[in-house]
């Protein structure tokens, strides 16, 4: 990915070395379009946009301004948020909505979030309390080594899936499953909820399709890294390396194919109107 001399995001905390404390809670968080025809699914009014509650954290100590070995890495992400930025400001300006960008915190280890304590072995994650992204670089390590699927890109993606869940929250997708809690069976929650999760996927090719056409950033073999990520952390995957066997009641992000499916034909199609993952058999 071409990125470096861009802008980079000033909507980052940067927690690297700070101190911290508590446990966390993955949440989830398209355009005025696609929530049309999502808000008949949940039987509410389609135009209601709901944001996040806001919730602050304590203030951080300060992470060190000496140089660190992963600089580079940080400066990536933050030019990734910044490219999420400029697209989906475009896409709700374009569906007569103002975009509020979500902030990002990078760390390595432990930090606090809006959600309790961020630890490692959550990975990234979104936290709709604070409409913070928060990512811990040492997972791009992680991606290397353990999913072998490296490669800038397949971090873009992974950035851009959790910005995903920022915009399904500022449309109020990510309540109106929430809502479906106690009202359906846990099998049941639990599909609607993995729906949600492959939505995030089609938004990140949503906004690959876009930032390519804004800012030709794309270089060979890019999206091949997007699609190796999609496939190396699909549940089924990471299921059967763990346990030997698939459980897919037990699914929180979808199979490999069907990650690479959204992914791709949200990359394909650029059109958030294409996104209806709650009713695709696939």
């Amino acid at each position: 990915m071409k990125w470096r001399g861009r802008r980079e995001s000033q909507n980052v905390d940067d927690r690297r070395g700070a101190s911290s404390g508590r446990k966390v809670m993955i949440g989830g968080g398209l355009g005025t379009l696609l929530i049309v025809v999502l808000g008949l699914l949940f039987g509410k009014d389609p135009s209601t946009l709901l944001n996040g509650s806001g919730f602050n954290t304590p203030p951080q100590q300060s992470a060190p301004n000496s140089p660190q070995p992963d600089d580079e890495l940080a400066s990536f992400v933050k030019v990734v948020l910044a490219d999420t930025e400029d697209i989906w400001t475009g896409i709700f300006r374009q569906n007569g909505e103002t975009y509020m960008p979500p902030g990002m915190v990078i760390y390595r280890g432990m930090t606090e979030s809006g959600c309790g304590v961020a630890q490692k072995q959550a990975g990234p994650f979104y936290c709709p309390a604070d409409s913070k992204v928060y990512i811990d670089l040492s997972f791009m390590d992680e991606l290397q080594n353990r999913f072998n699927a490296g490669g800038d890109f397949a971090l873009a993606y992974v950035v851009a899936h959790e910005v995903g869940h920022h915009v399904q929250n500022l449309l109020g997708i990510s309540d109106r499953v929430q809502s479906m809690r106690g009202r359906v069976s846990e099998k049941q929650f639990n599909a609607i909820s993995v729906r949600l999760e492959l939505q995030a996927d089609f938004l990140a090719g949503v906004w690959a399709r876009h930032a390519q056409d804004k800012f030709n950033s794309l270089e060979e073999g890019d999206i091949e890294e997007a699609l190796n990520a999609a496939n190396a952390i699909g549940d089924d995957k990471i299921q059967m390396q763990a346990q030997g066997y698939v459980v897919p009641d037990a699914f929180t992000h979808g199979s490999s194919k069907e990650r690479i499916y959204w992914f791709t034909k949200g990359y394909k199609t650029g059109d958030i109107n294409q996104g209806d993952t709650f009713n695709s058999e696939t």
